[in-house]
């Protein structure tokens, strides 16, 4: 009695590029290293607080380092999945006055919004560069890892690179096609996936 559930769409998969040429495998390439630093993040951070908590309840004493390296992970995923979530079109929006606006105008504003948050994405990237720079002039050292703090904030300017690469990628995407696009691979628009019972 059951009836067939609507169909999702998977985006977790192998991702494809929009755009065409050189550009579409820069995107395909960022993606490539996106999707590879947030599986291993994310691995690595279930397996360290596994075995954590494994060696705490057998041998009553568990891993000096492991917070630190969650520490790390929690970071380094930050920083990645800001780009993953560019990339697929799943930052939050507010767009109730974007709505209204009609096609034309809501390319238009895409475009304007594109190139603005990947300017500041660029300049965080800058001002998260200097940041390093600062933490690595104190030489401050993380207890139990032993290697200077600075190392662990290096995922900060890349993650904003990226993603300030990927909405400028989105911005040209929006000016060479027809539709309007919230990245360079999803349409503007939403899926209504739910039924009446």
């Amino acid at each position: 009695m059951s009836e067939k559930s609507p169909e999702i769409e998977d985006d977790t998969g192998s991702y494809e590029s929009g755009l065409p040429g050189f550009l579409g495998t820069i995107d395909v390439f960022i993606s490539k290293i996106e999707a590879f630093m947030l599986a291993m993040g994310v691995i690595l951070m279930a397996v360290n607080t596994c075995v954590n908590v494994i060696a705490r309840y057998v041998f009553q004493e568990g891993l000096f380092f492991s917070g630190e390296i969650n520490r790390i992970l929690i970071i380094l995923i930050t920083f990645a999945g800001i780009g993953y979530a560019a990339r697929h079109g799943r930052h939050i929006r507010m767009s109730a006055i974007y709505d209204a606006i009609p096609p034309k105008g809501r390319k238009v504003l895409m475009i304007i919004i594109a190139l603005f948050t990947s300017v500041v994405m660029f300049f965080l990237c800058y001002h998260s560069y200097f940041y390093i720079e600062t933490l690595a002039s104190r030489g401050r050292i993380l207890p139990a890892l032993g290697f200077e703090v600075w190392w662990i904030y290096i995922w900060a300017p890349i993650g904003f690179a990226i993603t300030g690469i990927q909405y400028f990628l989105t911005a040209i995407k929006n000016f060479t096609s027809k539709d309007v696009y919230l990245s360079t691979g999803v349409v503007d628009g939403y899926a209504d996936t739910e039924k009446e019972v």
